[in-house]
């Protein structure tokens, strides 16, 4: 009980929310692209990007807001040059995706030395941290207002958005068209419906939430950029969002879990298991996930006895 006592703490799923709020949104952009037949594998990429954008931008302007904004545009930019290649183009998307996540490591690598000139990571007081909500109102509901209190502003911005991208997909034309883009496209252009413009709004999208996703990790969880910060949350996104089935509401789920299973490892460090071990569990039940995921998918498609 002692070590439960220890893991189960109104801090550790405080601590579980603060972790889902770059998975969120970085899943709920990946969702989109998935909904409209992309298979976009550079979420890697496309969030170190937003991490650093977002970064070097709040450091010379002293704003957060701003440095958000800087941050979604420089990744809408980057999803528009991967739509080219893969909409216009007729690339292939994994490669695609691939170059995009070498691209987001090598780069952002680069300008760390070629603009601060140093290595490794870099921090100042002049990057404004993301504010945070304080609930005063929960004080009476203590184990409630440990959790919910403190959070960044952008946990409530990524609630407001699941939300709205529920209804957009489910409830709208253009959601509609967005989800045909993807399980028939040759039907949708035969309604007379753009399908490569259906395709690039929906990366425009997608581009903005990896880049509020990525930007979140070095001006709101932290207000430091750390090379390579995004440590692997690109690939865990995308896993959330295979086993979420893309569907806005059941990739919250997904994300939450993944979210919780980190918050546990790094509160195992704190029994005293050594920092080897519990770094590799969120990465460990990744896979589990994936194996769990691609053996639904096989037995329901009946490759499976």
């Amino acid at each position: 009980m002692e070590i439960l006592d220890i893991l189960i703490t109104p801090s550790t799923f405080a601590a579980t929310l603060r972790m889902a709020i770059p998975l969120l949104l970085v899943s709920l952009g990946g969702l989109l692209t998935k909904q409209a037949g992309i298979e976009n594998i550079g979420l890697e990429g496309l969030m170190l990007i937003g991490c650093f954008s977002g970064f070097t931008i709040n450091y010379y302007t002293s704003s957060w807001v701003l440095g958000l904004v800087g941050a979604m545009l420089c990744t809408i930019l980057l999803a528009m040059l991967f739509g080219l290649f893969v909409i216009s183009l007729r690339a292939h998307e994994i490669v695609a995706g691939v170059a995009l996540n070498v691209m987001g490591a090598g780069l952002t690598t680069y300008l760390l030395r070629a603009i601060f000139g140093v290595k490794g990571s870099f921090t100042d007081p002049r990057v404004v941290s993301i504010p945070e909500v304080n609930l005063d109102f929960l004080s009476g509901i203590s184990w409630l207002h440990d959790i919910l209190s403190g959070q960044s502003i952008l946990l409530y911005i990524s609630i407001i958005i699941l939300i709205a991208l529920d209804y957009m997909l489910y409830s709208t034309r253009f959601g509609y068209y967005i989800r045909a883009a993807g399980e028939n496209e040759k039907a949708l252009a035969s309604a007379g419906v753009n399908v490569a413009r259906i395709r690039y709004l929906t990366l425009l999208l997608h581009g903005a939430l990896c880049g509020l996703g990525g930007a979140f990790l070095s001006t709101g969880y932290l207000t430091q950029y750390v090379e390579k910060m995004s440590a692997g949350r690109g690939y865990i996104a995308m896993a959330a969002i295979a086993f979420g089935m893309a569907m806005p509401k059941r990739v919250l789920g997904s994300v939450l879990l993944f979210a919780f299973v980190q918050s546990l490892s790094n509160r195992l460090q704190i029994c005293g298991y050594p920092s080897y071990f519990t770094d590799m569990i969120p990465y460990f039940i990744t896979v589990v996930v994936l194996a769990a995921t691609s053996y639904r998918s096989m037995k329901r498609e009946g490759r499976l006895a």
